[in-house]
């Protein structure tokens, strides 16, 4: 448990981190105490090397329902700079997950509108329920995605971008997952086991190696080749294979046993 008011962050014995979005009562809406206390869970995670990733849920009926209304009602009576002020602190959120060391994986259920996209965009991976309810509804009460955009774009692409964010269309998880939001979406009775799986296949694999992977693939980006970026690559995989948990990979590979970090007792 934690002492957070509107979240909870539990770590798991086995090297994990669940971060709960917990303002159940007002369906996990973010307000300012909420992005405050998600930049400090965020941090703490960052710091703490035993974990390995990080799982993002929101505790009951919904994900989490955007802005919360109190909240927005007080922000159309604020100026612009202290508007400014309250973006910049959202702004810091959604990097601070996005470049986050560790994999990250978003869990949503019920509804994901609004900010709760920049969230689920700033994860490595996200999975839901079949009938999620995902809408970029901005533009409905007249306002803009303006500090999600990035993130929004990078994870479903420019093309679909524009078009949720300028319909404010409402769809569900299967065609979240068509448009690269989800990676996968499942019944919503099966989405907590269909979790446990995704637990337990992150927890094969060397934590190093998947922050390492995490550097690279933000260095490679889209992929565009430079003579930089091969020199990037070739340094990564010689850094790695010298590595101890390269080198206890290689070798448990060769010698056709479990590596250690699979072997590992779970810590009290």
């Amino acid at each position: 448990m934690s002492d957070f008011n509107t979240l909870e962050l539990i770590t798991d014995s086995r090297g994990f981190a669940t971060l709960w979005l917990s303002r159940e009562a007002k369906n996990n809406a973010f307000n300012a105490e909420m992005i405050r206390e998600l930049i400090l869970a965020l941090d703490r995670v960052q710091g703490d090397p035993s974990l390995r990733f990080l799982v993002l849920r929101g505790r009951g009926k919904h994900f989490s329902a955007g802005a919360d209304l109190a909240w927005m009602q007080q922000s159309a009576e604020l100026d612009y700079h202290t508007n400014l002020d309250d973006a910049r602190e959202l702004a810091e959120l959604m990097y601070n997950l996005s470049k986050l060391k560790i994999p990250t994986l978003a869990v949503v259920q019920g509804a994901a509108y609004g900010g709760a996209l920049g969230l689920i965009s700033c994860c490595d991976m996200a999975i839901g329920a079949d009938d999620a309810q995902f809408c970029l509804s901005e533009v409905r009460i007249g306002l803009a995605p303006a500090v999600i955009s990035p993130f929004v774009v990078q994870a479903i692409g420019e093309r679909a971008a524009r078009r949720y964010a300028l319909t404010a269309e409402r769809f569900g998880g299967q065609r979240a997952r068509e448009i690269g939001l989800l990676a996968e979406s499942y019944p919503a009775e099966s989405l907590d086991q269909q979790v446990d799986q995704w637990v337990t296949n992150l927890l094969q694999n060397s934590p190093a190696a998947m922050r390492a992977s995490k550097d690279l693939l933000r260095e490679v980006g889209n992929g565009a080749l430079t003579p930089a970026l091969r020199r990037y690559c070739e340094n990564a995989i010689a850094r790695i294979r010298v590595s101890a948990e390269g080198q206890e990979g290689l070798r448990a590979f060769l010698q056709k046993r479990a590596p250690s970090w699979q072997t590992q007792e779970p810590r009290s």
